[in-house]
């Protein structure tokens, strides 16, 4: 029978591109491991399934038994066989005792198989999620890959669980069930089976009308949530210009026609049950006007009416359980394909060749003939050359979309050049695994980015083994030694989402002193005072001027005031050095520096007056 809808008000299951292959692979990398368990569940299950069938007939003949011992006590017999009835309803709660500890085993072990699995693919994601390249993530938003870590993983947790001991169950009981019918009376079978094409056409008939507005409904859901997400996101805007009235008008728009299909899906789905019902009562009433009639003629006995009608409300059950499940099949399958193709994804290449002692390293950087795009079609760092030495301070400066930033993640090695080479004393930093590489760079970008934990925690992030004496001279070069004591717990409080008593500059104030603690031969700092106001970024600056002493230290500015006692200012310009040399000598070229310096200096001029 058809039925993406399962239950009422139950969405459309996600379709897989490629059912078959996908369930190969599932089969194949992660069910075979587990043969013997499912082979436990399977025996377990359509043992269970057996004694859950025989129940009735035996049921049956107690009301056999009851109804012949009645008829003899009123022809003046004996009267009912308490003896045997006993017997048979020890039989019958034996039975049920047995079925229900098959079906507690088989469920014992298929939710261990389910577990192991999904603990393995959260690792194997996990394990992906690191080994990925950047370039993958600029491709993806954070959500999408959420998603498949916590929605997909249960999703085929969930269904793994579920659907395999379900179709063993549900297939067992329906040919049992039918086997059981058929040994009753064939004539009654035949009035049961005839009653099943009408209830597929109509269920097919429900399904088709509901799933499209399914989708419209879920298409408006989108639209209200974006909605709701957008005007409260900004909504200090739209109550500067006044424009409640006109999302408010927008919202109920979308809104209606979410009422609209929303009550239509609803309520088309909801037909299923009663539909299902009147059919199946209709074939009850066929089922008791034949068993009647065969009872009179003495073809059957009174308990076996009642098996078999006990047998007909339970056909119906298994059919009903196999559209869900094939709902079910859909989801997980759809769910295992979106994580297979996330585990299938191309990884960075380990291009090491060399055993260098990274201890020995002192910071000589040289850029050569440098040439990358993040499109292959596009390249927006052309011909990049510079020559860096140990300890030197460079700036690099520009406007938006020089090519700044692009540069420093060149040199980490989150993207390989496209053309050229970047050298790390010499040696082509490609030759470096990138773990040992990046060892060699601290680095403190604009967006801070501290983990739940303690104070402490999130500054020995760089270096587990540092020392309290270590960590408390790293946050007194970062002056930031006196808020943590101002904490509740100093070092050991906690930082969560909830910390609003740690502002951004304070944030930021942290993750220097992370980098300080890690003591890196190569300092980066990308617009690393950018949340700080100005008393405390004297403060900081002195801090790293200290630090960056004997260090190679590439700092991103955008206000050009912060960088004038640099080594050596890299001036780019459409991914191209334009100029270079110390602030004083590019005052004095009066070209392209020059112009963004004196046109951030009347811009403070403006903002003074």
């Amino acid at each position: 029978m058809p039925g993406p809808i399962g239950r009422k008000g139950e969405m459309p299951p996600q379709k897989a591109k490629d059912f078959k292959k996908t369930t190969k692979k599932l089969i194949n990398n992660y069910l075979s491991k587990y043969k013997i368990a499912l082979i436990i569940v399977f025996i377990f299950a359509i043992g269970g399934t057996i004694f859950t069938i025989v129940g009735p007939k035996i049921l049956g003949n107690a009301t056999t038994e009851i109804f012949e011992g009645l008829v003899r006590k009123l022809s003046g017999g004996n009267g009912i066989d308490f003896e045997k009835l006993a017997h048979i309803s020890i039989t019958l709660l034996v039975i049920y005792i047995v079925s229900a500890a098959f079906s507690f085993i088989q469920g014992f072990v298929m939710t261990g198989i389910a577990q192991k699995i999904t603990y393995k693919l959260r690792n194997d994601i996990c394990i992906k999620i690191n080994n990925l390249p950047m370039k993958y993530y600029d491709k993806k938003t954070n959500g999408e890959v959420l998603s498949i870590i916590t929605n997909d993983i249960d999703t085929l947790s969930m269904n793994l669980n579920q659907s395999i001991t379900q179709i063993i169950t549900a297939i067992c009981t329906i040919i049992g069930i039918l086997i059981m019918m058929l040994s009753i009376s064939w004539e009654m079978t035949l009035i049961s089976l005839v009653i099943l094409p009408i209830s597929g056409i109509l269920v097919k008939t429900i399904v088709e009308k509901s799933q499209k507005y399914f989708q419209k409904q879920q298409e408006y859901l989108g639209h209200v949530n974006g909605q709701v997400e957008e005007i409260y996101g900004g909504l200090n805007i739209v109550k500067v210009f006044n424009a409640e009235e006109r999302v408010t008008k927008e919202f109920e728009k979308a809104n209606e026609e979410l009422y609209r299909s929303g009550w239509k899906s609803q309520f088309l789905s909801g037909l299923m049950h009663p539909v299902m019902n009147f059919i199946s009562n209709i074939g009850y009433v066929g089922v008791a006007v034949a068993g009647g009639y065969l009872a009179l003629n003495g073809t059957i006995t009174v308990g076996n009416i009642q098996s078999f009608i006990q047998y007909n409300r339970q056909f119906t059950q298994p059919i009903n359980q196999i559209a869900q499940i094939s709902s079910m099949l859909q989801s997980m399958i759809a769910a295992a394909e979106r994580i297979f193709e996330f585990l299938e994804e191309d990884e960075e290449i380990d291009t090491s060749k060399l055993t260098i002692d990274i201890n020995n390293l002192h910071g000589n950087i040289k850029f050569n003939k440098v040439k990358f795009g993040y499109e292959p079609e596009k390249t927006i760092i052309n011909n990049f050359n510079a020559n860096i030495k140990e300890g030197q301070k460079i700036a690099i400066v520009g406007p938006t979309g020089a090519g700044k930033t692009t540069i420093v993640k060149l040199l980490m090695r989150f993207y390989d050049v496209t053309e050229g080479e970047i050298l790390l004393d010499n040696h082509n930093i490609k030759d470096f695994s990138r773990g040992s590489l990046r060892k060699n760079f601290g680095m403190v970008l604009q967006d801070t980015w501290l983990f739940g934990g303690t104070v402490k925690e999130n500054i020995k992030y760089g270096k587990e083994d540092a020392t309290d004496d270590e960590v408390i001279n790293a946050t007194k070069a970062a002056h930031v030694h006196h808020f943590i004591k101002t904490l509740p717990n100093g070092y050991n409080s906690v930082i969560n989402e909830e910390s609003t008593n740690i502002s951004a500059g304070q944030k930021q104030l942290l993750t220097i002193a992370r980098v300080i603690l890690a003591n890196p031969k190569v300092l980066i700092l990308d617009e690393a005072t950018s949340s700080i106001d100005t008393r405390t970024e004297i403060q900081i600056q002195s801090a790293m001027d200290n630090l960056m002493k004997g260090r190679t230290s590439f700092i991103i500015a955008h206000r050009l005031s912060t960088i004038k006692n640099a080594d050596l200012i890299l001036v780019m310009n459409h991914g191209d050095i334009v100029e270079q040399g110390t602030h004083e000598e590019l005052l004095e070229k009066q070209g392209f520096y020059a112009d963004l310096y004196n046109s951030q200096f009347e811009d403070c001029i403006d903002e003074a007056m």
